[in-house]
């Protein structure tokens, strides 16, 4: 056993990991991130995938009801989200991980600020569902 990698378990958003898994077909590779998760064991992640959206899928946002998510040509896609968010927790607590890197700004991900649902790009305060969710249930949540 390589005893360089540490014990410890993060979950990253797997776009900023260098996955393709955006909306929009593409990653966000974050090298800051990566040097943060040297030597740790790391499970990439992405809330929306997990949840049975596609890639690249049509950009989604919350509402101002803080619960429902529409997509831009105004589907109710909430079901994928609260499905991405019970499996990505599922997958946490089998591998006992207890911290998570989440991507900023997105509708699951989002740590600090998420999209008004004006799809007009403008952020507000506000957490992505997977991240309160995770954060409900122990995790430590970290942004990017």
């Amino acid at each position: 056993m390589d005893k360089s990698v540490s014990n410890e378990v993060v979950a990253v958003s797997a776009c900023l990991l260098g996955f393709a898994c955006r909306y929009d077909g593409q990653s966000k590779f974050n090298h800051s991130v990566i040097n943060l998760v040297k030597g740790k064991k790391v499970i990439p992640i992405c809330p929306e995938t997990l949840g049975g959206m596609n890639t690249p899928r049509i950009i989604s946002e919350i509402q101002k009801d803080g619960v429902t998510v529409l997509n831009q040509q105004g589907q109710d896609v909430t079901a994928f989200f609260l499905s991405g968010k019970e499996q990505t927790l599922a997958i946490l607590k089998r591998y006992n991980c207890k911290q998570a890197i989440l991507k900023n700004g997105s509708p699951s991900c989002g740590t600090t600020c998420v999209y008004d649902g004006s799809f007009a790009n403008q952020k507000i305060k506000g957490e992505g569902i997977t991240c309160q969710y995770l954060k409900a249930n122990g995790i430590e949540v970290i942004g990017e």
